[in-house]
């Protein structure tokens, strides 16, 4: 056997499908650009791409070279994977974007950003007393 997986024209043509589906699981996890350059998750869009990579697994089911089918499984395994993490990794971008949002309006508006008060005077003053 060559150094090539693919073997086929067929099977090149097949792991092209599949490649499109993985990006646009990609894509809809929000762990790829979408056309305009943003990171923007689709959980929805990213399961039916998903979802069609696994009846795909299931109607080709042995009709695949083991190397292939080792490969759809390791495709479908690891998008399944980064999809059951995706609602974390959504919750921490907006945790991100609300920190940044207010360190923006710190900066913009420093008279309505909120206080920390480090050292607060009348405590000093009470325990002198």
């Amino acid at each position: 056997m060559s150094d090539d997986i693919l073997q086929s024209e067929e099977s090149i043509k097949f792991f092209s499908l599949i490649h499109m589906l993985q990006r646009s699981a990609l894509v809809g996890l929000g762990l790829m650009p979408d056309r305009e350059g943003e990171f923007i998750p689709h959980l929805e869009e990213a399961k039916a791409a998903i979802d069609l990579i696994g009846m795909l697994q299931k109607r080709t089911e042995g009709n695949l070279e083991d190397v292939e089918q080792t490969l759809l499984q390791g495709i479908l395994t690891e998008l399944r994977m980064q999809f059951v993490q995706a609602p974390k990794e959504v919750e921490r971008k907006q945790a991100e974007e609300e920190a940044a949002e207010e360190l923006k309006q710190t900066f913009e508006d420093p008279q309505s950003a909120s206080v920390e008060t480090l050292i607060d005077d009348d405590e000093g003053s009470d325990s002198e007393e």
